[in-house]
């Protein structure tokens, strides 16, 4: 048996049913409406994981405290969404999905298109937007509001038709902020400059839009991100850093869940969904990740939120089913291409 034969079947132990369907969808391609991943699929939203999230929910759709979800970290309605999309919550499995999916639109989503932590368009940021928008698209949100979200995010990115920051702010124009504070993932938090980390978020977002739906300014942004992140060796993580002089290590760290900080895998995920993973310029990434799974074939936990968010998916350093899933699916998805 081949190392990926052995993680195949390890991932498919039908004691953890929440990797388990994950597996049948990613790994082994079973079709949506496949009745044995319809049957897992059901089984994952009422048992493990997802089942413990969503039973934590209150009945309006929010977690903890009700608004915009940002607080608390990382158990508030924000974090609850992504952590849901990551195992694979779905729309059609359960309606606490649909409530949360409302939820979250009618309260941390302004008029103009922005995913905010105060409800303010200047609370936004690109890892924010990222996120919300690839977590709601991920669990099948059916919203022109969503729509009108992704539109935004692309034009964060090319910068049309936003004034700077510092202009006067004419009633009906739009403007970058102090976060959000330029096109090209610039960012606040990064010393203005362009966000790897954020980026990467709006580009694994765009990844997962279809064809139908991606408009002339999403293209732009989607060619002007994989200009970005492909015009370094994504190994190396030689972009910009603000206030740092080398690159943090949690690139270099595959972890689960994913919130605001990313790795070097979920970077490769976002540019081999959009097509690249072919690329020789990924060649040197795809290398790594491969270079990390264990003789035995497994993949390690390196990065992990124990204690600060539902549930327990691992213990770090060990071999982890979350990761390995990981890996595996961005390693078949490449290999497909």
């Amino acid at each position: 048996m081949d190392l990926d034969s052995w993680a195949l079947n390890w991932l498919m132990d039908p004691g953890d049913s929440g990797v388990r369907y994950l597996a049948m969808r990613d790994l082994l391609g079973l079709a949506p409406d496949e009745p044995q991943l319809v049957q897992q699929r059901d089984i994952a939203h009422h048992e493990g994981p997802i089942a413990e999230i969503l039973n934590a929910m209150n009945k309006e759709g929010y977690w903890e405290l009700p608004g915009s979800g940002y607080y608390p970290k990382y158990t508030g309605t924000v974090w609850s969404i992504l952590l849901l999309a990551q195992l694979g919550a779905n729309t059609f499995a359960d309606p606490r999905v649909v409530t949360a999916c409302r939820y979250i639109l009618d309260h941390a989503l302004t008029s103009e298109g922005q995913f905010t932590v105060n409800g303010l368009a200047s609370g936004m940021a690109d890892c924010l937007q990222g996120n919300l928008c690839y977590s709601l698209q991920e669990m099948g949100c059916d919203d022109p509001r969503l729509d009108m979200a992704f539109e935004w995010m692309a034009r964060t990115v090319t910068g049309e038709g936003i004034l700077p920051m510092t202009s006067p702010h004419p009633q009906g124009t739009q403007r970058y902020y102090a976060g959000k504070c330029g096109p090209l993932f610039a960012c606040g938090s990064n010393s203005k400059l362009p966000c790897a980390w954020g980026g990467v978020k709006v580009m694994l977002a765009f990844s997962r839009l279809p064809d139908e739906k991606r408009t002339r300014m999403i293209a732009a942004a989607i060619r002007q991100g994989i200009d970005f992140f492909l015009s370094v060796d994504p190994v190396s993580a030689a972009y910009p850093n603000g206030y740092n002089d080398k690159p943090s290590s949690n690139w270099w760290k595959f972890g689960f869940p994913v919130f605001y900080v990313t790795d070097l895998l979920q970077n490769v995920e976002s540019l081999v969904r959009l097509g690249y993973g072919k690329d020789p310029r990924l060649a040197n990434a795809l290398d790594l990740i491969k270079s990390k799974q264990a003789p035995q074939g497994f993949w390690l936990l390196e990065y992990d939120y124990e204690g600060k968010t539902w549930g327990n998916f691992g213990v770090k350093k060990q071999a982890n089913k979350w990761v390995t899933l990981r890996a595996l699916r961005v390693l078949k998805m490449a290999e497909r291409m």
